[in-house]
């Protein structure tokens, strides 16, 4: 099975479909956020959370609907609400799990919840995973070891991708972008980076083979194409922040300045972010 014939089967709410041997996602319908599901004979891996306990209950329903075991590990790809409010729900009804994310995303969450709570995106108690690593991490499931890396900044700082060598198949977290939700315009949000975004998928990239499945955090599986051609697009962003910046000019007059992948208006944070850490003689017109 392909990355085309399981976005056939994969609708909002439907519960996991497979997308690899003992690998499931399922779909949820609020901001079109995908959970992962990874199985082995000690246990269950669970990848992300979603954005509410109550949300997260029903996933937990249909995990045990699912029949594949009890679930003993849970990773959260990144510190964005969509992806991590879940976790006190899962920690309750899974004694002893282990909850794992990037030392980055972890030191994150508290602030990440606080601000989520107060502009009434989400609710929910905070907890934060106790196992942090740093690079990468392997998450063992008896038969089958899941490797969980960060392979570098891109969406935010503490990205990380989860990978089933056996299966083919990757959970990439937000690092790519499918959802029709946003057009399948990356998340250049207030945190990103994104002139080290287009490195961080060359090493993603460099994980996949022709008939790898990608799970993106938000939207319908993809193949390795798919991901090398978005990989392109984030680069050309990068490259046309850096030439403008070196031109001298400003993040608030980028979106006119030059033709631009996406549209313009989803690339502010883009422009902000990626201008703010050129270094100062990147971003100045030049003498002569």
């Amino acid at each position: 099975m392909d990355a085309r014939e399981i976005a056939h089967d994969l609708p909002h709410g439907g519960g996991f479909v497979e997308v690899g041997d003992r690998c499931w996602v399922a779909r949820y319908e609020h901001l079109d956020v995908n959970v992962g599901l990874v199985a082995g004979d000690r246990g269950l891996l669970v990848i992300d959370t979603l954005a509410s306990e109550a949300a997260a209950r029903v996933a937990v329903e249909h995990v045990r609907r699912l029949g594949a075991g009890e679930v003993v590990a849970v990773v959260n790809t990144h510190a964005h609400f969509d992806h991590f409010l879940g976790n006190a729900v899962l920690a309750e009804e899974y004694g002893g799990l282990d909850l794992v994310a990037h030392e980055e995303a972890a030191a994150a969450m508290p602030e990440e919840h606080r601000a989520a709570t107060a502009a009434g995106d989400a609710g929910g108690r905070l907890v934060v995973p106790g196992t942090t690593f740093s690079s990468a991490k392997v998450v063992d499931l008896g038969d089958r070891s899941v490797e969980v890396l960060h392979p570098g900044r891109g969406h935010t700082a503490g990205d990380a991708v989860v990978r089933v060598p056996d299966a083919d198949v990757l959970f990439a977290g937000d690092l790519v972008e499918e959802s029709a939700l946003r057009s399948a315009v990356p998340g250049f949000g207030p945190d990103c980076y994104p002139l080290e975004w287009p490195a961080t998928l060359d090493l993603v990239v460099s994980l996949l083979g022709p008939g790898s499945v990608v799970v993106p955090g938000h939207g319908l599986p993809v193949d390795r194409d798919f991901v090398v051609g978005q990989r392109d697009a984030i680069g050309v962003v990068a490259e046309t922040v850096r030439e403008l910046a070196g031109r001298g000019v400003r993040p608030e007059d980028m979106a006119a300045a030059a033709e631009w992948p996406y549209p313009a208006e989803e690339l502010g944070h883009a422009f902000t972010r990626g201008f703010g850490m050129l270094p100062r003689d990147a971003r100045s017109l030049p003498l002569a």
